[in-house]
């Protein structure tokens, strides 16, 4: 571990303590807090007035205290065997900043952020991990709106305008992608216009997701490198809240249905029961916002490890759209064994409908 990195893992250890402590309400990661502590930190929580704004929203909210880029790919190699595959760019600030505000001058060696990547690719039962930290406001780490760029050292995903593709490449060492994303589409807004309530008392963050891209390129393991095409899923999310006090982490699921439709839902696990929600993505791109009524999410099978106990297959039932799967990991261990260990890997859909995706769960325990 290097200097800088030593510095920022410090810090969000500071930052973002807690989530280690069962006696601790701040939740996985430390995202869980009361809302007064939110309003005497001067970072603004979304509220469901608030709306989209594009190109903007492509790039960073200082003005808000955490917030993420997020992609998820089910791929094949060119002999038909799946390969799943995430990257995730995290910032969290220290103290708020208008978004039309400049950065401070590098000269000034700023402190008002710091950044996280995370990088995995799950194949054949294995999966490889990898994280990096960085300082905000110093170059090594950022994001840009228009056109999009998003970097933490050599990890970076940049838009290409003239072609209409996005470019990722990662370099975990003895693993690596480099991958072209097409078919970018049009921002799905989740909730009310982008507000995606995140409790029953109405705290929320803003979240749109790509949900249709297709990805190409190659995936090195080792000595072999592996050329892979599929689908692939993109979030981007921001809050300075994203779980109210009690809550202790989230399942969630992104899933392509053979028949064209798509699906995102999540639940947030919490001492007074759990809060689902989800959208619903018709094959003409019309988004139907779910509620707790409208999406049931049961355990079917756990997996014990030395980093928690979760559960790696679920029945997922929505009656109003004749949709009863069940949603299954394949072999194999999957947790992201970063600062803040949580599972990440792609999944089958299998039952009323087929289909694959991806499946997040936080905030586990043995």
């Amino acid at each position: 571990m290097n200097i800088q990195t030593g510095v920022v893992a410090g810090l969000l250890a500071v930052v973002l303590a807690g989530c280690t402590d069962s006696a601790n309400d701040t939740g996985f990661a430390g995202l869980a807090q009361q809302t007064g502590e939110v309003e005497q930190s001067q970072f603004q929580q979304p509220s469901p007035g608030d709306t989209l704004i594009f190109p903007e929203d492509w790039g960073p909210h200082p003005q808000h205290r955490i917030e993420w880029w997020y992609l998820t790919a089910n791929l094949e190699t060119q002999d038909g065997r799946s390969l799943g595959l995430q990257w995730t760019q995290f910032r969290q600030a220290l103290k708020p900043r208008p978004a039309n505000a400049e950065p401070p001058e590098t000269s000034a060696w700023p402190l008002d952020a710091a950044w996280m990547a995370h990088a995995a690719v799950s194949f054949e039962g294995e999966h490889w991990f990898e994280e990096k930290l960085a300082r905000g406001d110093l170059g090594h780490a950022g994001a840009r709106a228009d056109p999009l760029q998003v970097w933490l050292d050599d990890w970076r995903l940049v838009s290409q305008p003239d072609s209409g593709q996005w470019h990722m490449q990662v370099d975990g060492g003895d693993w690596r992608y480099d991958l072209r994303l097409s078919d970018i589409g049009k921002p799905v807004p989740h909730g009310k216009n982008g507000f995606s309530a995140k409790s029953a008392s109405g705290e929320g963050s803003m979240y749109f997701s790509l949900v249709d891209l297709h990805i190409e390129g190659t995936v090195t393991l080792g000595d072999e490198t592996l050329a892979v095409s599929g689908k692939g899923w993109f979030d981007r999310e921001w809050s300075s809240q994203f779980l109210k006090a009690g809550q202790q982490g989230w399942d969630w699921f992104a899933l392509h249905l053979n028949d064209g439709h798509k699906l995102m839902a999540f639940r947030l696990r919490g001492d007074q029961g759990a809060f689902v929600s989800g959208s619903w993505i018709n094959t003409e791109g019309q988004v139907e916002s779910l509620g707790g009524s409208d999406i049931s999410l049961k355990p079917l099978k756990w997996q014990a490890s030395p980093q928690g106990r979760v559960p790696v297959e679920w029945r997922l039932r929505m009656p109003q759209q004749n949709v009863d799967v069940q949603v299954a990991a394949p072999p194999g261990d999957y947790w992201n064994a970063g600062l803040y260990p949580y599972w990440e890997s792609p999944v089958t859909v299998t039952g009323s409908h087929d289909g694959v995706g991806y499946m997040e769960l936080t905030g586990y325990r043995n």
